[in-house]
């Protein structure tokens, strides 16, 4: 039987007298790759943060497979099956490239509070460490200081981070965000090959970056929903291409 991976109905947040996000209703089925679009202010990371958990809905209802977890803590939701990513780098920067990720790996094993062992009698973690680097093209750089990554490469590390946790969905908050045009193919290119079992919504200024990935888009604006489609269906809609795309 088909189930959504996420599902908001009737979600409102408001800070004071803003409404952030107003009246969402939103299903995102298992497997689907779906892209929020719309302006700064548009509401779309709110919206991350009322279904991930970080902000409680003022109104309104989030279910993550089937289960209402409106009222559930981030680390529950977490727990679930839930990954994502933040519009600013988030990472260790005096750590190497393989100890970010191996603490990302112990983060979510059962071994994570055994303190007395050194890192690599943990070879399982090690395995699955090194093979998240190697699919985002960081294999060459294990063993260097986060520090001298270049921004790009850093970008690239948080995906390998967010897919340590084995997420069911996985929520990216403008991955391409600074990032020169060939820098942004590249981060494309690698949530592209990510396993398709996993639940993908992606916030992405970048039309070219966003069409690209997903199969069905929402358009935010001012807290609210106004259009959902497909790719195309929303490169044809007039207000869109006008508001929001250019000449994409």
């Amino acid at each position: 039987m088909d189930q959504n991976a996420v599902e908001v109905t009737e979600l409102t947040k408001a800070f004071g007298g803003v409404r952030a996000v107003e009246n969402v209703s939103m299903k995102v089925p298992v497997g689907q790759r779906r892209a929020l679009i719309g302006p700064n202010g548009a509401g779309k990371t709110t919206l991350f943060n009322c279904i991930t958990g970080t902000f409680p809905p003022t109104s309104g209802k989030v279910f993550l497979f089937g289960k209402d977890v409106t009222r559930l803590a981030e680390n529950r939701r977490a727990a679930m099956g839930i990954g994502r990513t933040y519009q600013i780098t988030n990472l260790f920067h005096d750590l190497t490239v393989l100890e970010n990720l191996i603490l990302a790996v112990q983060g979510n094993s059962r071994q994570k509070w055994i303190m007395h062992r050194p890192v690599k009698a943990f070879s399982e973690s090690l395995k699955r460490a090194a093979e998240e680097l190697e699919r985002v093209g960081l294999a060459q750089r294990a063993h260097d200081s986060v520090h001298h990554l270049s921004y790009g490469e850093r970008r690239q590390l948080e995906l390998a981070l967010a897919l340590a946790s084995q997420p069911r969905v996985l929520f990216l908050d403008e991955p391409c965000s600074g990032l020169s045009p060939g820098e942004r193919q590249r981060i494309a290119e690698i949530i592209r090959e990510f396993p398709e079992d996993i639940t993908l919504i992606l916030i992405e200024h970048d039309m070219k970056v966003a069409l690209g990935l997903a199969d069905q888009v929402v358009v935010m604006h001012r807290g609210s929903i106004i259009l959902e489609g497909t790719p195309d269906e929303v490169r044809a809609n007039p207000e869109v291409r006008e508001v929001y795309l250019g000449k994409v």
